[in-house]
């Protein structure tokens, strides 16, 4: 992988997304949706985050891809909209983003893409935040866990023995970060697209409707 470039005031992004592959990507979904009908709505959800981000304008953007970067779903947003495509590494989600931010190097916002909420103005807020000398912003989801981590640089040890996927995600992560002396913000508290009953908010957000049915 080629090593990233990072200017003094660029605040980077990452975006981690699953391959839209049926029966495999939101599988808690497939109920409401059907595997075909859950896959499309990964895609619409992938599209949206690199949309916002690409608005952003701060800096490059990386699309961490998983399993790996071979989806054709992948491979035409990498000719189509020339964005970095890295395969995500590791055995969990905290080994996956603490590789991203080690392999970025500089400030870089790390999200993924089951908040529709998340827009450019909150980008911009996370990004002036670091800039502002804060060593890491987290936007905290409705359930426990987090749909965006900034950090001013990598911070390895943040994301080691976390119950990952669980209630407690953002309060033990609040705990590691105490412990690590570290400054944080959390200035905002989204949702995320997880769960059937998640569908009917999804339903009111324009572009997405078509997906809720």
């Amino acid at each position: 992988m080629a090593p990233f470039h990072v200017s003094a005031d660029s605040v980077d992004i990452a975006i981690f997304a699953r391959a839209p592959q049926p029966g495999t990507a939101k599988t808690r979904l497939i109920p409401a949706l059907g595997a075909a009908g859950a896959a499309r709505l990964q895609r619409r959800l992938i599209l949206n985050a690199m949309i916002n981000s690409i608005s952003m304008g701060s800096g490059n953007i990386t699309l961490w891809c998983a399993p790996d970067t071979q989806h054709h779903f992948f491979r035409a947003l990498h000719a189509r909209c020339g964005v970095n495509v890295c395969s995500q590494l590791g055995p969990d989600l905290g080994s996956r983003m603490a590789h991203a931010f080690t392999a970025h190097g500089g400030p870089l916002l790390l999200i993924g893409t089951d908040c529709p909420a998340l827009h450019t103005a909150h980008f911009a807020t996370a990004a002036d935040l670091l800039r502002n000398g804060h060593d890491a912003v987290f936007f905290p989801a409705e359930d426990g866990g987090y749909v965006l981590v900034g950090l001013r640089q990598p911070q390895p040890r943040l994301f080691e023995n976390i119950e990952w996927g669980s209630e407690q995600v953002m309060a033990q992560t609040r705990d590691r970060l105490a412990g690590l002396g570290l400054r944080w913000a959390e200035p905002v508290t989204l949702w995320d697209v997880d769960r059937p009953a998640d569908l009917a908010r999804l339903a009111t957000i324009e572009n997405f409707t078509k997906w809720a049915s």
